[in-house]
């Protein structure tokens, strides 16, 4: 008996999908989905036509940032199950053309940059990575201190996961140790370089301090990455999800209609 064929879900049904894969893509440098951050100028379906335009806060974003979130971008639209030909393409950026050009053509990064393209992209992703989990565990650590004044810091290397409460930060910390592999499980110890390896005690308050610049890096150039967007482009507030690690108030704007799908309506859709 032949098997009767999938059906395909109505478009909107389809936009509010395509809008969720796109909520996986991350800036590498902020550490937060493109949609939070409201660089999905637009997005159409049509049947199991995708096309996704993306703006930057400025026009001379990093091409390999630009390039690597715009082709994160195709890759999860593409495996979506019914989409059948996908368009991304990044507006008003110096490298535009370039970009679009080598997404078009499925050229991968170097076949895009050739001689300009100095690293892979994996390399560029485990470079951020590895930044997204210090901030990670400096976030974690500072919440203990704050908690408990009377702490010692130089005993912050014995802190387990299992000592951590189970909020957002910790998910948070948990999420970045999978993505470079660090073991997941209440006994493994938070204060870990990238490849797992503890801290002297007498090293922890440095290694911290260190942390924490890394941490204030990602959170301020968020949020002035945020207010550019904004600047550039007057009405993107709407698009952005407020921001809770280091936020600002002007990161806080959402407005009540967006012309996308927030991602706590789309939860609702989705549920």
């Amino acid at each position: 008996m032949a098997l009767a064929p999938l059906s395909t879900p109505p478009d909107t049904a389809r936009r509010q999908a395509a809008y969720a894969a796109l909520s996986v893509v991350l800036d590498p440098e902020l550490d937060e989905p493109i949609t939070d951050l409201g660089f999905v100028r637009s997005l159409e379906v049509d049947d199991d036509t995708v096309t996704a335009h993306l703006r930057l806060p400025t026009s001379f974003c990093s091409p390999n940032f630009a390039y690597l979130m715009a082709s994160d971008a195709k890759d999860v639209l593409a495996a979506l199950p019914w989409t059948g030909h996908v368009v991304v393409e990044l507006d008003d950026h110096h490298d535009s053309d370039l970009i679009n050009a080598g997404l078009a053509a499925d050229a991968g990064y170097r076949g895009t940059f050739r001689h300009e393209a100095e690293q892979d992209l994996d390399e560029l992703r485990e470079i951020f990575r590895r930044k997204a989990h210090t901030a990670a565990m400096e976030r974690c650590l500072t919440a203990l201190l704050r908690a408990d004044p009377d702490r010692q810091v130089e005993r912050l290397g014995e802190v387990t996961l299992g000592d951590l409460p189970d909020d957002d930060r910790t998910r948070a910390l948990r999420r970045r140790r999978s993505a470079l592999g660090l073991p997941d499980v209440p006994t493994a110890f938070v204060l870990v370089g990238h490849d797992g390896t503890r801290y002297a005690a007498a090293d922890v308050p440095l290694t911290l301090r260190r942390a924490r610049s890394t941490r204030i890096s990602i959170d301020g150039n968020a949020h002035f990455c945020r207010g550019l967007l904004r600047t550039r482009y007057p009405g993107s507030g709407d698009d952005q999800a407020p921001r809770v690690d280091g936020a600002e108030p002007a990161d806080a704007r959402v407005a009540s209609t967006s012309t996308f799908f927030p991602l706590s309506q789309l939860k609702e859709h989705l549920s």
